[in-house]
């Protein structure tokens, strides 16, 4: 989850969801890709989203898919970003738990 002043960013199910922090009423949702698991990270002026073992940037405005990259021969793994990694490691583990039960 990253907040921005007027819109909170969550990863979830495959999609990037926008949500209004201060009613939790729901902005944008954008679906990425069949994956359950989606990290984020927020630059000035872009969301950058790993699915599925591919990358998305998004507009934080709208949910527009600026531009996608396949990360060809990199397999379907996590995507991590800078900062994020004992979060995304700790829930990488977790869903990987919960898919073998």
């Amino acid at each position: 989850m990253r907040k921005s002043t007027n819109q909170m960013f969550i990863g979830v199910g495959g999609h990037v969801v926008a949500i209004d922090p201060s009613t939790g009423s729901e902005i944008w949702r954008t679906k990425l890709k069949s994956s359950a698991f989606v990290t984020l990270t927020l630059s000035p002026h872009r969301i950058l989203a790993g699915a599925g073992g591919e990358l998305f940037c998004l507009d934080p405005s709208s949910g527009a898919v600026l531009w996608h990259n396949k990360l060809k021969g990199l397999g379907y793994g996590v995507v991590t970003f800078p900062g994020d990694s004992d979060l995304v490691a700790e829930a990488a583990s977790r869903a990987g738990r919960q898919a073998a039960t």
